[in-house]
């Protein structure tokens, strides 16, 4: 009756049966579930632990008479069902915290993976929370990162979500070579644009139009594109890849004008 209830609220169908009957039956000896259930004896004691640790039955021993001669026989009741909607807050932080923590490894895992798959990671992300997550993994960047950028589209677009990240980088003393597309805008807008982490070159907007930003670090090429419509980003792990477009971005870095 309960059990796909149990079940749903991530108690495994033994841990279901066995509260569902507890429920039902009221204090009762683990001999007793074990005759009343499909349950096998052992897995009966393991599944009556797993339920007590959780909060969700009580264990009750009770020392028998001489003429028994026996240890102490242990009776199980249920908890108030109360402690349902505790233990789903419980499991609420528990998965958070692995997400967090998953989330925090995804890079190294991603890359084992990688390794022996011979394939290059490719990660989609779309919308704002997306462009930070793209952005936030630059921030983990053991070497210079190299970029290529159109200032116009991002101040447009995400001028607030890239100042924060501008001076998050600047915190991590993260150093970043840009080459941009040259314009009027990009010039004033730099101006009085402070160069301690930030190293910058310039790339004729009528020559090479772009409107996307690329990353290039750690192995790994991230790329935004920036619309009224769109704002996708795309994150490649792969080191044959990377070396490429680090190679073309020194080219590009070798031949793009200085500030004047």
């Amino acid at each position: 009756m309960y059990k796909e209830i149990f079940t749903d609220i991530n108690l495994n169908p033994s841990e279901a049966i066995i509260y569902e009957y507890l429920l039902k039956n009221g204090e009762s000896p683990a001999g007793e579930i074990i005759k009343k259930t499909p349950l096998k004896r052992g897995l009966v004691y393991k599944i009556l632990d797993s339920l007590v640790e959780k909060g969700l039955v009580i264990e009750k021993r009770s020392i028998p008479s001489k003429k028994q001669g026996r240890s102490k026989i242990s009776h199980f009741m249920p908890n108030h069902p109360e402690k349902l909607r505790e233990f789903i807050e419980n499991e609420k932080k528990r998965l958070d915290k692995a997400k967090n923590t998953l989330e925090a490894n995804m890079p190294a895992i991603i890359s084992d993976f990688n390794l022996i798959s011979g394939k290059p990671g490719v990660r989609f992300f779309e919308g704002l929370e997306g462009i930070k997550k793209i952005l936030a993994d630059s921030l983990t960047a053991k070497e210079t990162i190299y970029s290529f950028a159109d200032l116009e589209a991002v101040v447009k677009f995400i001028d607030k979500i890239n100042q924060d990240y501008v001076n998050k980088r600047d915190a991590l003393q993260i150093n970043k070579k840009v080459i941009f597309i040259d314009s009027l805008f990009v010039r004033n807008y730099l101006k009085n644009y402070h160069r301690d982490t930030t190293f910058m070159r310039f790339i004729d907007h009528k020559l090479y139009p772009f409107s996307s930003v690329m990353q290039i670090y750690d192995g790994k090429i991230s790329y935004i594109t920036l619309s009224a419509k769109n704002k996708v980003g795309v994150l490649i792990e792969n080191e044959n890849i990377y070396q490429m477009h680090k190679s073309l971005f020194e080219f590009a870095w070798s031949n793009a004008q200085t500030w004047d």
